[in-house]
């Protein structure tokens, strides 16, 4: 059994091995492990059946290849393959290029920084608008109380933040800082276009590294984790990596929009992140944020 672990303090949901049961006992129901011997002679079998069709598909592969290459007719003799024209890029709908992604989403994203009496606080959040309105996480600013806040640059120019307001049950906070900052706001995925499999980047502050982005997929949406003081939320699931300073930062799709932000972690016993990570989806995020900044300004 794990512990469950926010980013900024114990916020994630509980993570139970499959060899154990909801209590940490192991499972009556999972089948016992078999001899060493004959796991041993399963694998033989296995390997010999794994090399007899490797076989197979190096000869088929080739002979395919060949055929197909030319089109629907046998190459004829004098011509060649090569002479065969390729698809483009776009012909074969190529995804938009993470490269480009990042270097849409890094100028908008911020390290954060709460102190207080109980100590710093690190995390991310990302701009919004023009305004220099910034969405990050409620749970950063318990730290100070929010007091105290510096938001840090992409060009690492440092900023005192005002706390716009806070949303403890959404588990998301909205600050502003000077114009001069110049931050670039992030577009946000319109709802219901995020799908499962897509890739998507998690930029922030991981362990007080600004501008650390790191790549995975949608594993899962929907899914219900508890975050924030509202109980159980649904949630944009990643296998991003996600550690501690990356809360409040963005999500992005390969095309540069936010698509959640990024708040808590999945972790083994003494361990970080393990692949399973979670976000608040925009839409939620969003509708939190014009509250708080529909009553604050």
């Amino acid at each position: 059994m794990s512990t469950p672990t926010g980013l900024g303090e114990p916020r994630g949901p509980w993570f139970v091995s499959p060899q154990l049961d909801p209590h940490g006992r192991p499972r009556v129901d999972v089948p016992e492990e078999q001899p060493a011997g004959a796991r041993a002679a399963r694998w033989r079998r296995t390997l010999l059946a794994g090399l007899a069709v490797v076989a197979l598909s190096t000869v088929s592969g080739a002979l395919a290849g060949g055929y197909v290459a030319s089109g629907d007719d046998p190459p004829r003799p004098g011509t060649s393959a090569a002479a065969q024209p390729s698809p483009t890029p776009a012909t074969v709908g190529l995804p938009p290029d993470l490269v480009a992604a990042a270097a849409t989403a890094l100028p908008g994203v911020v390290s954060v920084q709460v102190r207080g009496n109980g100590g710093t606080a690190g995390g991310s959040g990302f701009a919004i608008d023009d305004k220099q309105h910034i969405i990050t996480n409620d749970h950063i600013l318990d730290a100070g109380n929010g007091n105290d806040v510096i938001v840090v640059g992409p060009d690492g120019r440092t900023f005192p933040a005002e706390v716009v307001g806070r949303d403890p049950g959404s588990d998301i906070a909205v600050l502003r800082v000077d114009p001069a900052a110049n931050l670039a706001p992030l577009a946000l995925a319109p709802p219901g276009t995020t799908n499962v499999g897509e890739s998507v980047l998690a930029v922030g502050s991981p362990l007080g590294l600004s501008g650390t982005v790191t790549a995975g997929i949608v594993s899962a949406l929907d899914r219900e984790v508890r975050l924030g003081t509202g109980g159980r939320q649904k949630a944009v699931q990643t296998d991003a990596s996600i550690n501690p300073g990356n809360s409040g930062g963005p999500l992005v799709n390969a095309r540069g929009e936010v698509v959640g932000v990024n708040t808590a972690i999945a972790t083994l016993e003494g361990g970080g992140s393990i692949g399973i990570g979670f976000a608040i989806p925009i839409e939620r995020a969003q509708q939190s944020a014009d509250g708080i900044i529909g009553r604050g300004g």
